[in-house]
């Protein structure tokens, strides 16, 4: 068996920031020096005697002679400190800002080596050299704390979702079992609760899904400036025969012209989509709901209103919460993941708007109000 024994050759390491810049230092100096000596050697002592002869010396004098040596010696003097004064002061102030610049640069790639390692919550002190630095280390720490919320997001997610998948697994596990024990038969009963649980997880991954994209922030979303209305005509229209099924009446009012909006017109369908199934699910039949879109200064307000089942005092602060429901039983009864409302406030709070729900109580219906910013400025058609 042979073996290699050949010496891998060893990388050569790159001078550091310190030595690029005393180099240069050293460039500037040397091109300085050399300029001047050029200077001082055949431009100098030509006009030096000039002068000389105009003041009376006359050529080839001792006089001439001597003056002509001290400007020599006193020129190179000159030139010899000057020299070694710029290098000296050279070196100390590259040591200095080389110094100061490696720091920076090993506080960087140290939080930069940390962030990669999973440590989210790293963050860089300003970086005082000037404002290109300054927004390296605020681009950096607008990057940890997004990779920082991104995570926190995904742990929150999958612990919910665990959460939430457990009933129906178990559910699933326990009638499985009961039927291979003869405890159980596949009857029509039996094959609709299997059924029921089955597309309870089917809906969960879907909105799961979606969840995961809407939390996205602005990145899940393509804007443009559009009519608000036509947007949401198009939405109720959609949901005008689930809401026929159930007997559940479905009405729009919008003032007349609304600004444009600058939104996603598939997510801004979405929203009011979202809205539309939660006010389903929670309308009884030969209830009401109305949708309403209004203007005010810079924003445009779309109302979702029921006359359903309402919503205590104590859980409004939470209905946009992931998995959240008020009453559980009634809600999964009805469909519902707890995921929708979640999805509509992401996504509305992606195109800088805002939502919000308020309801008189239990069995007085619900109100959720959208704000989205509008157009201010009038264009010329």
């Amino acid at each position: 068996m042979r073996t290699d024994t050949s010496i891998q050759p060893r990388s050569r390491r790159s001078p550091g920031v310190g030595a690029r810049l005393l180099l240069a230092q050293a460039l500037v100096l040397l091109a300085g020096g050399a300029t001047t000596g050029v200077v001082a050697v055949i431009v100098g002592p030509p006009l030096f005697r000039e002068h000389l002869n105009r003041a009376g010396l006359p050529h080839s004098s001792n006089e001439q002679f001597h003056a002509e040596e001290a400007y020599r010696y006193a020129t190179a003097i000159s030139v010899a400190v000057a020299i070694g004064v710029a290098a000296l002061t050279a070196l100390v102030v590259t040591w200095y800002f080389s110094r100061r610049l490696q720091r920076s640069i090993a506080e960087v790639a140290s939080a930069a080596t940390a962030v990669a390692d999973g440590r989210y919550d790293i963050r860089v002190s300003p970086l005082r050299l000037g404002e290109d630095f300054g927004n390296l280390s605020r681009a950096f720490n607008r990057m940890s704390e997004r990779l920082e919320s991104v995570e926190t997001t995904r742990r929150q997610l999958f612990g919910d979702l665990a959460h939430e998948i457990r009933t129906p697994v178990s559910v699933l596990k326990a009638y499985i079992e009961a039927v291979e024990d003869g405890v159980k038969t596949l009857d029509p009963e039996t094959v609709a609760v299997l059924n029921d649980q089955a597309s309870r997880l089917v809906r969960f991954s879907d909105d799961f899904a979606a969840l995961a994209q809407a939390e996205e922030g602005p990145g899940a979303v393509t804007p443009q400036w559009i009519d608000p209305q036509a947007a949401i005509v198009t939405t109720v229209s959609a949901a005008a025969d689930r809401y026929a099924e159930k007997d559940v009446a479905l009405t729009f009012d919008a003032a007349n012209p609304l600004p444009e909006v600058w939104v996603d017109p598939l997510r801004l369908a979405q929203v009011i989509g979202n809205l539309l199934d939660n006010a389903l699910r929670h309308t009884p039949a030969r209830g009401r709901v109305e949708v309403d879109a209004a203007a005010k200064p810079g924003a445009v307000i779309i109302t979702v209103r029921d006359n359903g089942d309402g919503i205590a005092a104590e859980h409004l602060p939470h209905v946009f919460e992931r998995f959240y429901r008020a009453d559980v039983a009634r809600d999964r009864s009805h469909g519902g993941a707890g995921i929708g409302l979640a999805i509509a406030k992401a996504l509305t709070e992606a195109h800088s708007g805002r939502i919000t729900a308020a309801s008189r109580g239990p069995g007085l219906g619900s109100t959720f109000t959208i704000e989205l910013p509008a157009r201010t400025d009038r264009r010329d058609d």
